[in-house]
């Protein structure tokens, strides 16, 4: 190879370095197909999501004429195991095996999970819509127990997912690999929004069953790719002698570090704020602006898409040195922008501001996530990355589905004495119950910026000392 096949070879190279930002995560120990390949599992979660808090809901409100408030609660019936996400890190952490294998059996059985809950939904359905024989309550019992399955298995995978993800990755390169998981997962709701949207622009309960069976047979054989050959067997680390703090012991050192408590609060505010319109976004649009099934379903690849466009913005700041927690509480004043927006759409009888709003509240979400998880992930270099992992997903989670479970009942509770009069004619149409939810996370969104201002006015601790940074280097 002469010097100019040279100079062009390594043209190429930086202009596929470039265009995959990501490609820097890659390392002779973990070579990028099969980082992409273990991000297989978040693909997955992906799918699931946008099932349960995108398709599936709006179908089960307008369609079956199910209320908001009980779809709101089984979608909130997975976040039941949400608070044992640091627990299951935990676990991973110091699991016991003969075989040697820590982060293997979780995923396993997590992804058993997932799939179980996905082929018990179908029939479900199928009982919701009276198309079969049987009193309803089953298949409101069978609904509630397909969510629980699939959230749980949710949780266990990706929690000991990720754990895995920094195991196997060279310490240089571990934020890096954890944010390409991450952007995975939103990757998969984007895809699976575009191809269950397109699926359904003729609506029949016949195709969403068969969508859903579909997610169950692609999540199983996306998370047994995802899984073979990733976790190498370590019987000293799972060997029953091995020294091991208690959880209570990890948790209190953990939760006495520096700024964590007022972190994990932050997260958790962040997180309601965010998560309360989850189920209420697409019913909105179909029953206030009448939109389509597709259409309401295209929502969430809005949401997914913003949220991609939040993470590189993110990342361009803290390249040029920004302090996370600010750039935290920028994504919260554009949250607080993306719900203004949502909530005039209506009086304006505009779509296109409603789509505008739905992009921007996954771009401040995401801005949101970029900043809090840089400032968490600091602290994987001083605990478990399983517990660490884990406290930040239990907290979000736990967050997260208390949030959508109360703007589900808020907006029954608030739309019943709207309809009955007694919030007088002002607000005797069914929007009311729709913005009172979304005045709601404003309000929380600004309590939020009040509890991120003491860690916005110093520097962070938990600043991450990368000497590059951009979007493949933030973490996940």
């Amino acid at each position: 190879m002469n010097e100019r096949e040279k100079e062009n070879l390594a043209r190429w190279s930086a202009l596929i370095h470039k265009l995959l930002p990501f490609a820097d995560a890659a390392t002779d120990r973990l070579p990028l197909s099969r980082l992409l390949r273990l991000s297989m599992f978040q693909v997955s979660a992906g799918m699931a999501l946008v099932l349960l808090t995108g398709t599936i809901n709006r179908v089960a409100i307008v369609e079956l004429g199910v209320s908001a408030s009980l779809i709101s609660f089984m979608v909130a019936l997975p976040m039941v195991f949400a608070p044992l996400r640091t627990l299951l890190g935990h676990k991973s952490d110091n699991y016991v095996s003969a075989f040697g294998w820590r982060r293997g059996p979780f995923i396993w059985f997590g992804s058993m999970m997932q799939f179980g809950g996905l082929a018990i939904l179908p029939f479900a359905l199928l009982i919701l819509s009276g198309d079969a024989v049987g009193p309803i309550w089953t298949g409101h019992v069978g609904a509630a127990l397909a969510f629980l399955l699939i959230g749980a298995g949710l949780h266990m995978a990706q929690t000991a997912g990720l754990a895995l993800a920094t195991d196997i990755a060279p310490e240089n390169v571990r934020p890096r690999v954890v944010a390409l998981l991450y952007v995975m997962l939103l990757v998969g709701m984007g895809i699976s929004a575009v191809i269950f949207g397109f699926l359904l622009r003729d609506f029949s309960q016949l195709k969403l069953i068969q969508i859903i069976q579909g997610a169950a047979v692609a999540t199983f054989g996306l998370n047994l790719i995802a899984l073979w050959k990733q976790e190498v067997q370590n019987r000293a680390l799972t060997a029953p002698d091995r020294a091991r703090k208690s959880f209570g012991e990890a948790w209190q050192q953990l939760i006495k570090t520096k700024d964590m408590p007022r972190l994990l609060t932050v997260i958790a505010l962040g997180s309601v704020g965010f998560s309360m319109q989850d189920i209420l976004l697409e019913p909105y649009g179909g029953e206030i602006l009448s939109l389509s099934v597709s259409s309401t379903t295209m929502l969430t690849g809005l949401f997914s898409l913003g949220a991609l466009i939040g993470f590189a913005i993110a990342a361009k700041r803290l390249s040029q040195g920004a302090q996370p927690f600010r750039l935290g509480g920028f994504g919260t004043l554009a949250g607080i922008l993306a719900f203004s927006f949502v909530i005039m759409a209506d009086p304006l009888h505009s779509t296109l501001l409603f789509q505008v709003g739905a992009l921007l509240i996954g771009l401040s979400g995401g801005i949101f996530s970029v900043a809090t998880l840089t400032a968490m992930m600091a602290y994987a270099q001083d605990h478990d990355a399983g517990i660490v992992i884990g406290a930040f997903g239990a907290v979000q989670a736990t967050a997260a589905g208390g949030a959508i479970a109360l703007g589900g009942f808020l907006r029954d509770g608030i739309s019943y004495l709207a309809n009955t009069g007694m919030l007088g004619p002002a607000f005797d149409r069914d929007i009311a119950g729709y913005t009172f939810v979304y005045h709601l996370e404003i309000l929380i969104l600004f309590v939020c910026l009040v509890a991120i201002g003491p860690l916005a006015r110093q520097v962070s601790p938990t600043q991450p000392s990368t000497d590059k940074f951009g979007l493949p280097a933030f973490p996940g």
